[in-house]
């Protein structure tokens, strides 16, 4: 046990510090005198510290001053219940105990806080009865056998079974016969009853046994009073009062006479009496409470009994039987029941649903009728509501679809009661008519066209959703299933373009846009759901450039004179879409003296030209042709294509071909140009004032070209000396002539077109002049000196 006592007590060592106020402890009700209640520790090195109790409240001696002892250097104060503590949960369960500790200027405060906690195996016996003295208690002598004279109360024993006996003795001729108790602890009188034990005294000793084996005693006493004289009476042995119901408390309604000595007058029935009292001494008897038949409906008729005896002699005494009748006072208006209607109500209410049922009183007349009239406030005139029978139904079909038609029906109901003058009271009404989703939201399927080109949130459209539920627009818009292409606003329903589209791809999609409404419904979880399909057409969208194959050609061609010829064709397409075949073509590089022409894909060469007196050397052309697709597909892309075309002049033996040479080299890498070609469309004014200039340009020009015509006719006919004397000098002398024509290119520019003009005129001579007959050695010099003719006509013409 001492071991025991140190572990806790090292244990409350550790676990306890100053530092810790306040404490809350809880003890049993069972713990008696020396019981540990709390320990504490504190440091206090360099002084004598103190502990005190300042106080207890409530104020009890069952708590010793807290003691402190120095164990091991540290300083450990108990608390314990004194010598005289008797805990007892039901009289006072919680002391606040105020402890101060004190280290030299160190001073500390705080409470200790002790519940008491109920033992139920903890029973004792308390108050009088558990005095030495003990419980008295007087019965006259006229008290029937076995009537109930005293319950014994003892805290907790409903719950423990106790057992009560009488363990005094209670022998004959003293005790007329045996008192009793059980186990309620109720105290009855013996079967042979009191008479005749006036002024006698019976102590009774009383054992109250619980629980196992707990046990407590205590003393009662029974005082036996003598029977009451017939010394007291009444002057009036009966009487009938009639007063009104608006008496206030306090208001005198009889006084009450009877005869004897220093009488004094008590109610006996009922008890209590609630509406009426006695004066003790005058017998005056007043109201002690409204006698409103409404609050009070036992009022309207009272029966008291009022028992008048002498002061010192209680036994002598009489009885009297007083009836008093309230009369009802109309004061009050009708109470109703509920005395305001505040409701609401869907707006699929069917016609006839009960609202409420009013229940109406009249406090002056319990039980009267009343009259109810329903009074219409706002919206005025509404037959929406109607009262029948105290009952207030719905009247037509409430509709919240349409604006302005759900609100709220505020009314009243005006009660009225029968009595003078006249009372009336109105209950508010105010019925709220709340919506219901009812039907389901639905949209109209639609189809959109957008460009297969459009860039991302283009707006493509917009889903339209009805609802006949108000609001009507209270709708929210999804998209079923996932789209990476497409989106719809969750509000407004506009179906925006997310991703790139492809016509070669995909032409076509079909959404299905499901239309959630809300905001509908007083119950905001409540949501209806609809759909529809929209469509949405791919534009097709020009976007892809054509391709020749190859892209670069070279080609050697060998004309005839006066002759056009097919040089190649130029073969393209576009490879993401097979379907597109219409390309126009066009020459727009390399085409100098309009020497090439296309027709379609073709590529043709045009040489209109006779062959030129003497020998051309080889060139080359360049050509760039563009390549456009045609179509009402905008905008038009083009690439270009390359052909080199070697021309190599056309010889008498030669036959017209075309050598192709490498088509693409293999150390070049064809270069494919993207054009997009603008489309510009000008005002009217602008192509009238342009055809209008075109043509005065043109009739210049035609006007210039007939006066040019006309001066080289005058030049052709007279030809002029210096062309004859150089046609002799060269028929004499073929060098000289072969140096003449050698120097010709050098001629001044005034100069050039006369002798060009000669020239010809020399050329169309030496052709008649070798044609006739007999020219002999002549005509072989005029053939040598055409030659030269010839051969600087080529010259000339390069």
């Amino acid at each position: 046990m001492v071991l025991l006592r140190s572990l806790v007590l090292l244990l409350a060592l550790v676990v306890s510090d100053h530092h810790c106020l306040p404490w809350f402890i809880n003890v049993s009700e069972s713990q008696g005198p020396g019981t540990i209640l709390h320990s504490f520790s504190f440091n206090c090195s360099l002084h004598t510290p103190t502990l005190e109790l300042l106080h207890v409240k409530p104020p009890t001696t069952f708590f010793n001053p807290p003691s402190l002892t120095r164990w091991q250097g540290i300083y450990v104060g108990k608390m314990t219940l004194s010598s005289m503590a008797r805990l007892d949960a039901l009289t006072v369960n919680h002391y606040e105990l105020q402890l101060k500790f004190t280290c030299g200027k160190h001073v500390m405060e705080g409470p200790l806080f002790v519940d008491i906690q109920r033992d139920p195996g903890h029973i004792q016996c308390a108050g009088r009865f558990a005095s030495p003295a003990g419980e008295i208690i007087q019965v006259p002598e006229t008290v029937t056998p076995g009537a109930l004279l005293y319950t014994l109360l003892l805290p907790g024993l409903e719950f423990q079974g106790a057992q009560m006996s009488i363990t005094s003795a209670q022998d004959p001729p003293y005790f007329p016969g045996p008192f009793s108790i059980d186990g309620q602890g109720w105290l009855r009188s013996p079967s042979q009853g009191l008479r005749g034990q006036a002024l006698k005294v019976f102590q009774l000793q009383i054992l109250v046994t619980f629980g196992q084996g707990q046990s407590c005693h205590g003393m009662l006493t029974v005082k036996v009073l003598p029977v009451a004289s017939s010394q007291v009476s009444f002057l009036e042995q009966a009487q009938n009062i009639t007063i009104p119901e608006n008496l206030i408390p306090g208001s005198k309604v009889v006084q009450l006479q009877a005869r004897g000595f220093d009488v004094r007058y008590e109610i006996l029935s009922p008890v209590p009496c609630g509406l009426f009292s006695i004066g003790r001494v005058d017998g005056v008897v007043r109201t002690t409470a409204p006698l409103g038949l409404a609050k009070a409906p036992g009022a309207g008729v009272t029966r008291l009994q009022v028992k008048a005896f002498e002061w010192f002699q209680t036994w002598a005494s009489a009885e009297l039987d007083l009836w008093v009748y309230v009369q009802s006072v109309n004061r009050w208006p009708p109470r109703c029941l509920p005395a305001l209607l505040v409701t609401q109500i869907p707006e699929t209410t069917p016609v006839g649903t009960v609202l409420n049922t009013f229940t109406c009183t009249d406090p002056d007349s319990p039980g009267s009728t009343l009259d109810y009239q329903l009074l219409f406030h706002s919206p005025p005139g509404a037959a929406s509501l109607y009262l029948r029978d105290r009952v207030l139904k719905v009247n037509a079909t409430l509709d919240c679809d349409t604006p302005g038609t759900c609100f709220q029906h505020a009314a009243s109901i005006l009660v009225l009661d029968n009595g003078q003058p006249l009372m009336t009271t109105e209950v508010p009404v105010l019925v709220t008519v709340t919506p219901v989703n009812e039907f389901s939201p639905a949209c109209v399927p639609r189809t959109f066209r957008v460009r297969e080109d459009a860039g991302p949130y283009t707006l493509l459209g917009s889903v339209v959703g009805t609802d006949m539920d108000y609001p009507h627009n209270s709708i929210e818009y999804y998209i079923s299933g996932w789209s990476a292409t497409f989106a719809v606003d969750r509000l407004s329903g506009e179906v925006r373009l997310l991703g790139p589209l492809d016509y070669e791809l995909q032409k076509l999609y079909r959404l299905t846009v499901l239309l959630t409404d809300h905001s509908q419904d007083q119950d905001p979880t409540c949501h209806h759901s609809g759909s529809c399909t929209i469509t949405i057409e791919v534009e097709d969208v020009n976007d892809h450039t054509p391709e020749c194959e190859p892209p670069f050609q070279e080609l050697t061609i060998h004309p005839h004179p006066g002759r056009s010829m097919e040089v190649t064709k130029v073969s393209c397409r576009v490879p993401q879409e097979p379907q597109r075949l219409a390309f126009s073509y066009s020459i727009v590089g390399g085409n100098s003296q309009s020497r090439f022409s296309l027709q379609g894909a073709i590529l043709v060469h045009n040489d209109l030209m006779l062959a030129a007196p003497w020998p051309e050397p080889p060139c080359t052309y360049e050509l760039l042709i563009r390549v456009a697709d045609a179509g009402p597909s905008i905008p038009h892309l083009s690439t270009t294509a390359t052909v080199i075309v070697h021309l190599v002049p056309w010889r008498g033996s030669t036959v017209a071909t075309i050598t192709h040479g490498t088509t693409v080299p293999s150390t070049m890498t064809p270069l494919l140009v993207t054009d997009t070609e603008a489309f510009w469309q000008p005002e009217p004014w602008f192509v009238v004032v342009l055809t209008v200039t075109g043509t005065l340009l043109l009739l210049a020009l035609g006007w210039l070209i007939s006066r040019l015509l006309q001066g080289l006719a005058q030049v052709l006919q007279t030809p002029s000396k210096p062309t004859q004397a150089l046609m002799l000098n060269s028929i004499q002398g073929p060098e000289g002539s072969t140096e003449g024509f050698t120097e010709a290119p050098r001629m001044e520019t005034p100069q050039a077109l006369g002798s060009v003009m000669s020239l010809v005129q020399a050329e169309i001579i030496c052709s008649t002049r070798t044609r006739e007959p007999g020219a002999g050695s002549e005509a072989k010099k005029l053939l040598h000196i055409c030659g030269i003719f010839s051969s600087h006509d080529h010259v000339f013409s390069n």
